[in-house]
């Protein structure tokens, strides 16, 4: 049997039925936004009615009389007064309105998902907050949440943001041991990938975990309102300093709360430690700290990675040598702990006599040393000192010689770093993934956060002598002359760098009596300009 054709109308009419609803849908919506005061009016005088109904069946019996002769007569005067129709009418409209508007719906507690969140933590911690001995426990298998969780807050997919947990007295709140358990349980149960902080109040015995949002990565390179003396490390939470600084960032100018570093004389925190993994920001930050100290002080850099990082400050002002190789590396440090010194004893005889310190004994000089332990094996393979011998002098009496030292090392080398380099760096910067163990040996303290595995470049933990670990981001200072740096950094850097020298002003003497002759300066060359554009990639060392 022949299949009959569909009519003309189902068969070819399917565009116009389509754009026949969606006509219609637009006109209703059309409709009910000009209908809408009248559906809200509408609404609010249902309400009143119901109201009315409801307030009518709750009269007694015996008081509906006078209540309806109360009524009728309110009614009358309404009536006999002048306009008072309108204005009855008027008022009735208002009433209806505000009745009937849309309110919107206010969470009153947690739905069935976060309750069954929270009763999940609460049984997770049992075996923690409780013993068989407690009469009255306050953490027990089917027990009572809300009693241990008296603050809560969740975010849109229904994990918690904040925590507040009320734990027993005798838990060992002063381990260390007992605390990293209860955090790194919260950790796994509340949603990995975020950042915590947990704030123990042991006298209140309680307990509180908050998310903390990502630090702002938008900051690069730039020159920041500071003094001489200070340097800014990064940035931290608005909460953990009480010290900001205006920043220009990707959207904008504003003002960002900074890690500053004082150095000098007055410091209890002369010379500073960074470790990290391999590109973690390790590098950026000592070119930072180089170009914030350029325009007071004079800079000796020594690079053991050999990679070329520090290209780009090669014959500029202030900037004393730029070496990478073993040789050069043991006569620069070499002849900074002649100068350090040499400092010493030229302000030592101008006390004695009564004078200020030479002009030349008060200008910083910094001392940046990048990867020295690439520079000690190849010292102890060719039968040379260690370049960390070197820096004890400038380690020990640096900060009354205005020299500063800045040591950067990685993580799988940092054993090879020398007791005096340990002792005497009071300021700690850990930067890139790395494990609470890892963090606290080189802090000497332990983050109140739980690092998360996956940071950006220059992302870490930074601790200023006995002061609290801060969380710390490095403004963003890449090498202006790598392929993958971004046309904005490289700009932002470049016009940080000072001019380049094309005749060597500076000397420098020598302590008497030494046959150690100053760094060379090294030779003015021209300036090789940006590297040749590509694709924007942010770029951390």
């Amino acid at each position: 049997m022949a299949r009959r054709p569909l009519p003309r109308i189902l068969s070819s009419g399917s565009a116009q039925i389509a754009r026949s609803r969606e006509i219609a849908r637009t006109a209703a919506d059309s409709a009910t936004d000009v209908l809408h005061p009248l559906i809200t009016v509408s609404r609010g005088l249902r309400k009143l009615a119901a109201t009315a109904r409801a307030k009518w069946a709750a009269t007694p019996k015996e008081r509906r009389g006078p209540t309806l002769l109360l009524v009728a007569a309110c009614v009358l005067v309404i009536a006999l007064v002048p306009y008072g129709p309108l204005l009855a009418l008027v008022t009735l409209m208002g009433a209806a309105a505000w009745k009937g508007r849309e309110r919107p719906v206010v969470k009153t507690g947690p739905d069935d998902a976060e309750i069954a969140r929270l009763k999940g933590l609460y049984e997770a911690l049992v075996p923690y907050f409780s013993v068989a001995e407690d009469p009255a426990p306050l953490f027990a298998h089917g027990g009572d949440w809300s009693e241990a969780f008296d603050e809560y807050a969740f975010d849109e997919d229904g994990r918690p943001t904040r925590l507040r947990i009320a734990y027993p007295p005798y838990f060992t709140d002063g381990e260390p041991t007992a605390r990293a358990r209860i955090e790194q349980l919260l950790h796994a149960k509340s949603g990995r990938g975020r950042e915590y902080r947990f704030d123990w109040d042991e006298e209140g015995n309680r307990l509180v975990l908050s998310v903390l949002p990502a630090l702002p990565t938008t900051i690069a390179a730039q020159r920041f309102v500071t003094v001489p003396g200070e340097t800014v490390l990064g940035f931290t939470d608005a909460d953990a300093v009480q010290r900001t600084v205006p920043v220009v960032a990707a959207d904008g100018t504003e003002d960002a709360p900074a890690v500053v570093w004082r150095t000098g004389p007055r410091s209890t925190e002369p010379h500073l430690l960074v470790v990290g993994q391999p590109g973690s920001g390790t590098t950026s930050l000592l070119r930072s700290i180089a170009l914030q100290a350029l325009p007071h002080g004079d800079v000796l850099i020594v690079e053991g990675g050999g990679t070329g990082e520090y290209a780009c400050l090669t014959g500029r002002d202030g900037v004393l040598a730029v070496e990478c190789g073993l040789s050069g590396a043991l006569t620069t440090l070499e002849w900074a702990a002649h100068e350090t010194e040499r400092r010493l004893i030229a302000a030592n005889r101008a006390r004695q006599a009564g004078h200020t310190a030479p002009e030349d004994t008060r200008r910083p000089l910094w001392i940046l040393l990048d990867r020295p332990s690439v520079l000690g094996h190849l010292a102890a393979a060719d039968g040379r000192p260690d370049p960390q011998e070197l820096l004890q002098v400038p380690l020990r009496h640096g900060r009354a010689a205005q020299v500063t030292v800045v040591v950067a090392e990685q993580f799988d080398s940092a054993d090879t770093l020398s007791e005096a380099v340990r002792a005497h760096t009071r300021a700690r910067v850990v930067l890139g993934p790395a494990a609470p163990e890892q963090i606290a040996a080189v802090l000497g303290a332990s983050p109140h956060t739980t690092p998360t595995p996956e940071v950006p470049a220059g992302r870490g933990y930074a601790r200023l002598g006995t002061g609290p670990v801060l969380r710390l981001q490095v403004p963003a200072t890449p090498d202006p002359y790598d392929d993958a740096t971004s046309e904005a950094h490289r700009k932002a850097v470049l016009e940080l760098l000072p001019e380049r020298r094309t005749v060597t002003t500076k000397a420098v003497e020598t302590v008497p009596g030494s046959a150690v002759e100053p760094a060379p300066a090294p030779r003015a060359e021209p300036d090789p300009g940006p590297a040749p554009l590509h694709t924007p990639v942010p770029a951390e060392g």
